[in-house]
Parts: C-alpha cells; sequence; structure tokens
C-alpha cells in the first residue's frame, strides 16, 4: 500500500513585523497586532475558519518548532 499524495495546505505564518507581529497566509500580508500571543491567537481563528470550511491549514510561529511532548 502506497502512500497518499499531499493535499495542498494554506500556511499562516505569524512573524515579526517591526515593533509587532503580523499575521502572513500564502506569503500575503493579512493583519497586525501589538503581542505575539494576539498573533498567534488570530492565525488560529483564521485557520480553524479555513478548516471549517474543508480547506486543509497550518499555523506556524516564528521562533516556535512545534509540539513538544504529549
Amino acid at each position: 500500500m502506497g502512500m497518499r499524495p499531499a493535499l495542498p495546505r494554506k500556511l499562516f505564518k505569524v512573524g515579526p513585523l517591526g515593533t509587532g507581529w503580523a499575521v502572513q497566509c500564502d506569503d500575503e500580508a493579512h493583519e497586525s497586532f501589538d503581542t505575539k500571543e494576539e498573533a498567534r491567537a488570530a492565525a488560529n481563528k483564521q485557520a480553524r475558519a479555513c478548516q471549517d470550511a474543508g480547506t486543509p491549514c497550518r499555523v506556524e510561529v516564528r521562533g516556535e518548532l512545534g509540539y513538544a511532548g504529549s
């Protein structure tokens, strides 16, 4: 049994922008925020809406590598 091809995913990126933080989707700037936490929350909210609409997606936060432990 072979592997299934990967589905294209929307990518939401959270990263620094000047003195604040920004959310980008597919390399297009969407919003800017004062704190990393606000930007992460907005990216997760956008990703949830995307998932609910049936489009696979993921959120990457600059400086964070992913899940640690379980």
